[in-house]
């Protein structure tokens, strides 16, 4: 009777199983005995506009181990790691982690391929992969990105587009036993994987190739923090080219450091456009009829506003001019005026309407804003300093895009990289058309400001941009560096945003170099000669015909730094270190006499009217510290909080600071006598406004 019940139960058990659960373990065994090797699909090639390319994928072979197949897994070890070039304890770990499938080494050379099939280990295998290759090296690397191991697309149009590109991966299923070894007439079946989709870009390869070439020439001449240049076709926003400085070779991304490789300068540099941003005012000031051509302004040299006094570059001033003649001489307190005619309510309604503080909406990742006061919190001064390009943020592709509208007839484009994505077999799937995003100015009002940017280069401060056989229209720029607590005293950014031919302009072209070290740092010096070199190349190239009869400027535009008359700083009671190290920065020629850690005499004295470049001569005497009970109070005018609080604290008396930017106020006047442990009491402003030839 058990028996019968055992044999009943096992009956029913075996029912079960068959009738129940035999999908389910059908299954389960099917997944222990396959085992899948995945296969990348071919990423899609990167094409320049004329069909040339740019990046591709090629074949090459990565090797894989079936760990519970290799039997002396130290031997295999070894003689894997010898033909890899690999660490034999890397090699060793990755056989014997408890997994049925491991990469040992992805891309692998064609000599490491043949090495290792030469040893024929069981559970060893290869499979064909595909690695990135950029035909020119780092041409345009920020804009064409990197990607992963795993194909991924990681920066540039290589992650925008990385769908697009990857394409569907493939996989090789391959039947092994429970311990992953073959099996006779094992089913070996490969899924083929489906390539990725192409890109043809706006970029062309020449035009890439002038403007890397330039940019290694600002390199090797002023040694800046960074470099950039766009060009663009001002009729249709395609971008023809784009390169930075530093730049890296995508090949070789691991070799080069994050802060190069993760951020592409020209979408994401903030900087003060300095006069370039004059463009901008003056479209918008002839738009509103705030001004016309051949209205006159009187320039005495400076003009104020609010509390400040903004000089003009120009030692005295340029006197009379028509407003034609403020573009052509690039004369702040002109422009200054204009952007105040102009109000703030509409000088916002055009900083909106070019696209300023908004991205653009270019297919790159890491695109930043720009940088602006807000419209509710704008002062008159601050509507002053932004008509001539300061207390405002731009990206150098904002600007560009901005100012193209000008070059155009008034409309604001989008700015494109991809012209078209085709399939494998070349047909185009998406074809990408110029993208209109406003009007911004009338046809009218742009064609009257190319004309009075045309004279800029033609006669004003921008002939080093001029075009032989072509000419040009733009505006060059100085501007300062913002640093903490205002303006840095000797870091500028120069640069050139303007357009040729002067007719029926074809490119636009932005060339901003920020902090040139030496002696040559305006826009009109760094910048206008490299548009000048990068636009005559650049319509040869693309046989635009010369202009007939075009007079070149009578002489290149030479700028020689006019002598500032300057106060001599007072520095006596100063330790002789900080006294040596500001009148130094201020430009002035040093000499001591004496021996000692104070200074007590100094010729000329404080106050005195002097030019820059004036020789100071410092009379020195021991500092007694322990000695001393009263100590006489130095002029503080002029330096940071940090500046003069170290100062103080060398000569045992302390700091109390109000407000921020550099000492204008202090309570103890310089010379008083004051006991050793005294809080000094300094107001801090903010730094008058810099004069900057553009």
């Amino acid at each position: 009777m058990t028996a019968v019940l055992v044999f009943s139960l096992l009956i029913l058990r075996l029912g079960w199983l068959q009738l129940v659960e035999g999908d389910r373990l059908r299954n389960e065994a099917m997944d222990v005995r396959m085992k899948d090797v995945p296969v990348e699909a071919r990423r899609g090639t990167i094409y320049d506009r004329n069909g040339n390319e740019l990046v591709t994928s090629v074949s090459v072979d990565s090797a894989y181990a079936f760990p519970p197949q290799i039997e002396d897994k130290p031997g295999a070890a070894d003689k894997i790691a010898g033909a890899l070039q690999m660490d034999k304890e890397e090699v060793y770990q990755k056989l014997t982690e408890n997994v049925g499938f491991v990469w040992l080494k992805r891309r692998i050379d064609y000599d490491a391929a043949q090495r290792l099939k030469s040893l024929d280990i069981s559970g060893v295998e290869l499979v064909e992969e595909s690695k990135r290759f950029y035909h020119q090296e780092s041409l345009a690397a920020h804009v064409l990105g990197f990607s992963g191991d795993d194909n991924q697309g990681l920066t540039g149009l290589e992650s925008v587009y990385d769908k697009e590109l990857r394409g569907t991966p493939g996989r090789i299923v391959i039947e092994k036993d429970a311990v992953g070894r073959n099996i006779p007439e094992a089913l070996h079946k490969l899924i083929p994987p489906a390539p990725g989709q192409n890109l043809v870009l706006t970029i062309d390869q020449t035009v890439q190739f002038f403007v890397e070439r330039e940019l290694d020439k600002i390199v090797d001449t002023h040694k800046p923090k960074l470099a950039v240049i766009v060009v663009m076709n001002p009729q249709t926003g395609e971008i023809l080219a784009m390169g930075n400085r530093p730049t890296y070779n995508p090949a070789a991304w691991r070799d080069s450091p994050q802060s190069v490789w993760d951020h592409n300068p020209g979408i994401w540099y903030n900087y003060e456009p300095g006069s370039t941003f004059k463009i901008i005012t003056a479209a918008a000031a002839l738009e509103e009829g705030a001004v016309k051509p051949s209205d006159t302004f009187y320039d005495p040299g400076y003009i104020k506003v609010a509390d400040r006094t903004i000089s003009c570059w120009q030692d005295g001033g340029h006197g009379s001019q028509t407003f034609e003649e403020v573009a052509q001489n690039s004369c702040n307190p002109g422009f200054i005026e204009v952007g105040l005619r102009l109000g703030r309510d509409k000088f916002y309604k055009y900083i909106n309407a070019f696209g300023l503080g908004q991205k653009t909406g270019i297919n790159l990742p890491g695109e930043e804003v720009g940088i602006q006061i807000a419209e509710n919190e704008a002062t008159e001064l601050n509507i002053a300093t932004m008509s001539i390009g300061q207390s405002i943020a731009v990206t150098p592709l904002q600007l560009l895009t901005a100012a193209s509208a000008v070059a155009n007839g008034g409309v604001l484009l989008k700015p494109t990289l991809v012209k078209a994505i085709t399939g494998a077999d070349g047909q185009v799937v998406k074809e990408f058309k110029p993208e209109p995003v406003r009007q911004v100015i009338s046809k009218n009002t742009a064609e009257t400001l190319m004309r009075l940017l045309t004279n800029v280069v033609s006669k004003g401060t921008g002939r080093n941009a001029f075009v032989d056989g072509y000419g040009a229209a733009g505006k060059t720029g100085t501007a300062q560096v913002v640093e903490a607590g205002g303006y840095s005293p000797d870091k500028y950014v120069a640069s050139f945003a303007g357009f040729a031919p002067a007719v029926d302009p074809q490119i636009a072209v932005l060339v901003m170099v920020a902090e040139p070290k030496g002696a040559m740092y305006f826009g009109s010096q760094v910048a206008a000669p490299v548009f000048k070199s990068i636009a005559q190349d650049t319509l040869r190239y693309m046989r635009v015909p010369e202009i007939a009869g075009l007079k070149k400027p009578q002489l290149p535009y030479v700028f020689e730094e006019p002598r500032e008359k300057l106060n001599m700083p007072n520095v006596v009671n100063y330790p002789a270190e900080e006294a040596k190290n500001y009148l130094s920065n201020a430009g002035f020629v040093v000499q001591t006499r004496g021996e000692g850690e104070i200074i007590y005499k100094q010729t000329p004295q404080g106050g005195a009217e002097v030019y820059s470049g004036a020789t100071v001569i410092l009379e020195l005497q021991p500092h007694d510290t322990g000695a001393v009970e009263e100590i006489t109070v130095p002029d503080l005018t002029g330096l940071s909080i940090k500046e003069a609080g170290s100062i103080l604290e060398k000569l045992g008396l302390y700091l109390n600071a109000s407000g921020t930017g550099f000492a204008a106020v202090q309570q103890e006047k310089p010379g008083a006598r004051v006991r050793k442990g005294t809080s000094i009491n300094v107001e801090f402003q903010p730094p008058s406004i810099k004069a900057l030839h553009d």
